[in-house]
């Protein structure tokens, strides 16, 4: 690969991964963070981007973590896109298919962790007494629950995520339950049970959908 081409795969969030996606696997993973992407040629077009098709760089796209990448590179279609969409979409992309991201230069692994867990996206902010079945208010606090060693924050949505497109035909504002704990399964569990509980969906914290309590686990 010539330095032109590898310039390139860094004007983008970038997803470095070690073996080289099945075309089909990648569009349904995409389809989780933006229900709407669709194939464009070799390519995927989601919401303000561009998904270009995998190809293959050398080690020092990763600082050499990674012997052998390929590069998923996200790039804008147009403005900036919103909340971080270009940037979360490579991260999510890097955790589902054992991988690095790659943004500006800066190699970072999403398996590792980090601030933010999964949400519950709900069309209208529930009431304390809706939440009670599952979830116990902190006193004095409107906004904080608890549900064993697992905290809840009831905060407005910021932004309107591709993957909840679903819910705004219903509700222009969103409400988020974000959710933090130790452990993704726990997590995972919890959130599917308020999802279903209050008419929402589960988000992870790149605001890809969530279906099942294991899809908040890095891959083995």
């Amino acid at each position: 690969m010539g330095w032109m081409a590898k310039r390139r795969l860094r004007t983008g969030p970038t997803a470095a991964l070690p073996a080289k996606p099945d075309p089909a696997e990648l569009l349904r993973i995409i389809q989780l963070a933006d229900p709407g992407a669709r194939k464009d040629g070799d390519d995927i077009v989601a919401t303000d981007v561009r998904v270009y098709a995998a190809v293959e760089a050398e080690a020092d796209l990763t600082g050499g973590e990674l012997e052998k990448a390929w590069a998923v590179r996200v790039a804008a279609e147009g403005p900036l896109p919103l909340d971080f969409f270009d940037r979360y979409l490579a991260e999510g992309l890097a955790f589902r298919l054992k991988g690095l991201a790659v943004t500006r230069g800066e190699v970072s692994d999403p398996a590792d962790g980090g601030v933010g867990g999964p949400a519950v996206i709900l069309p209208v902010r529930p009431t304390a007494e809706e939440l009670a079945p599952l979830l116990e208010q902190q006193e004095d606090d409107e906004f904080t629950f608890v549900a064993g060693d697992i905290k809840a924050m009831l905060v407005p949505q910021k932004g309107q995520p591709p993957a909840v497109q679903e819910l705004l035909p219903f509700a222009t504002e969103l409400t988020a339950i974000e959710l933090r704990g130790d452990e993704p399964v726990k997590l995972g569990t919890l959130a599917l049970e308020l999802s279903e509980a209050l008419n929402g969906l589960v988000v992870d914290r790149w605001r890809f959908r969530v279906d099942a309590a294991e899809d908040l686990v890095p891959p083995a």
